[in-house]
C-alpha cells in the first residue's frame, strides 16, 4: 500500500508537470489542455487551476452515469492542475523550434510515464477517463467512440476559446498511446512477477 500511494502521488505530479512542458513548448497541446487553455485565456485564471476546476465539473457528469470515484480520482482533480501551475511558474520560457520540439517530446514522455505510474497504482481512473468508461457502460457505445466524441468536442471548443492546436496536438495523439502501452506493464503494481524474479527469490 505505501508503494501504491507513493506511485499515485508521484504519477499525478509528473502528469501535471508533463502537461506543463507541452504548454511551455507552444506547439500545440492535447485536447483537454486545449480546452483548459482556452478557458484560461477567457477568464484570466491560470491554466493549472482551470484544469482542476474542469476535473471537478467532469466528475459531476459521473453522477447520471452512476460512476463511483476512487481515491485516485479525487487526487487527480486536486494534484494534476496544481502541479501544472507550479511547474509553469518555474520553467523558463522556451524559444527556437528545436528547443520547443524537445520540450514538447519530453513533456509527452513524462505524461506517458506518469500515466503508467498513476494507472498502475490502481486507485481509480481520472475524471476524464472515467467519463468515457461511464458512457461506455451506460450507453453501450464503444470506448473509441466515447473518447472521440468527448475529445473532439473539447478540442473544438477549446480552440474557439483561444487554446493552441498545432503539431504538438498531433504528436501527442500519435505518441501517447504507444508510450503508455510500454510504460503501464512496467509500472503496474499488480503485475505478476516474472519467472526469473521468482527463481531469484526462491
Amino acid at each position: 500500500m505505501p508503494r501504491r500511494i507513493a506511485q499515485l502521488l508521484v504519477g499525478l505530479f509528473l502528469y501535471g508537470a508533463g502537461c506543463a512542458l507541452t504548454v511551455e513548448a507552444g506547439l500545440g497541446v492535447d485536447p483537454w489542455t486545449v480546452f483548459a487553455q482556452g478557458l484560461s485565456v477567457r477568464t484570466g485564471i491560470g491554466i493549472g487551476w482551470i484544469t482542476n476546476i474542469v476535473g471537478f465539473f467532469v466528475l459531476l457528469l459521473w453522477i447520471p452515469l452512476r460512476q463511483k470515484p476512487g481515491v485516485g480520482t479525487i487526487a487527480n482533480i486536486l494534484l494534476v492542475g496544481t502541479s501544472m501551475q507550479v511547474v509553469l511558474g518555474v520553467v523558463p520560457p522556451v524559444s527556437g523550434f528545436a528547443a520547443q520540439l524537445a520540450t514538447l517530446l519530453g513533456g509527452i514522455v513524462v505524461v506517458a510515464v506518469a500515466s503508467g505510474l498513476y494507472i498502475g497504482a490502481h486507485f481509480g481512473p481520472g475524471p476524464r477517463d472515467g467519463l468515457m468508461t461511464g458512457m461506455n457502460a451506460r450507453l453501450g457505445w464503444p470506448i473509441w467512440l466515447c473518447r472521440a466524441l468527448v475529445e473532439v468536442s473539447v478540442l473544438i471548443v477549446g480552440w474557439l476559446l483561444g487554446g493552441t492546436i498545432g503539431i504538438g496536438t498531433v504528436l501527442f495523439a500519435v505518441l501517447i498511446g504507444p508510450l503508455v502501452h510500454v510504460a503501464l506493464p512496467l509500472l503496474d503494481t499488480r503485475r505478476k512477477p516474472t519467472r526469473v524474479a521468482a527463481e531469484h527469490s526462491a
